[in-house]
């Protein structure tokens, strides 16, 4: 059977709704294996069918139902199954489509999303933003436990400053793997060799996530092109994100 998932905003919560949806369901013979408020005056359902064309015929009719939009008919993506999963939608910045935005409210959801990702093999490579002290590493390192994979810091300053300059033959093993690099400490403070050793991780078929990011593409070779995706990771929404004492150092 084919998943889908359905998504519609509230503009009147009438009683009787939702039983007046899951009937229009149930008459297309469309199986509810999930529902969930994934925002205020939102909900999202994760549907299976034997017959996708019924989807059609569901969009049709859902159109006369004038209390609710539409906004979501389609096969799960990712962030879809995440929004069923932790109440919520994640957000995208508006100017940039590889952008994520988070807050420490929602660590949780942060995790997931990121250890989702660190499951796949292959090349890919996170950069992640934020303020000091505000869970960049800790989320990390939390993803990579959520993936079942080995996290191998090449830099950073979690536990005291770490700057390798070689890897054990073990931390290659690609499989298993995830490389952490702080781009402020690597930028600023790594030699050469550092460097070198870091080149060499960005070229490995692993996952790596790059802390700090923006001073990455500003002190490397690197453009923002390296990047699959950016998550923003913020005290609270409105805060900015500034790295003009660090630089002045």
């Amino acid at each position: 059977m084919d998943e889908w998932y359905l998504e519609y905003f509230i503009h009147n919560d009438r009683f009787g709704l939702m039983g007046d949806i899951a009937s229009v369901l149930g008459m297309l013979s469309i199986n509810i294996v999930t529902l969930s408020g994934v925002e205020e005056r939102k909900r999202g359902f994760l549907l299976k069918t034997s017959d996708s064309s019924q989807m059609d015929v569901l969009q049709t009719l859902l159109r006369q139902v004038s209390n609710i939009t539409v906004t979501a008919l389609r096969p799960p993506t990712l962030l879809d199954r995440l929004a069923l999963r932790h109440g919520r939608l994640i957000e995208r910045d508006a100017g940039e489509y590889k952008s994520y935005r988070f807050t420490r409210n929602d660590l949780g959801i942060l995790v997931d999303f990121m250890g989702e990702h660190l499951k796949a093999s292959g090349h890919q490579v996170m950069g992640i933003r934020g303020m000091p002290r505000v869970g960049k590493t800790e989320s990390v390192v939390a993803a990579s436990v959520y993936a079942g994979k080995r996290w191998t810091f090449v830099s950073s300053t979690l536990l005291k400053q770490t700057i390798r300059t070689d890897l054990d033959e073990d931390e290659f093993d690609l499989d298993d793997h995830v490389y952490i690099i702080d781009g402020i400490v690597s930028t600023m403070r790594g030699n050469e060799d550092h460097m070198r050793l870091v080149r060499r991780i960005l070229r490995l078929d692993a996952p790596k996530i790059i802390e700090h990011p923006d001073l990455f593409v500003q002190k490397t070779e690197y453009t923002w092109a390296v990047f699959d995706r950016v998550i923003e990771l913020r005290n609270h929404p409105d805060e900015e994100i500034t790295y003009e004492g660090l630089q002045s150092q």
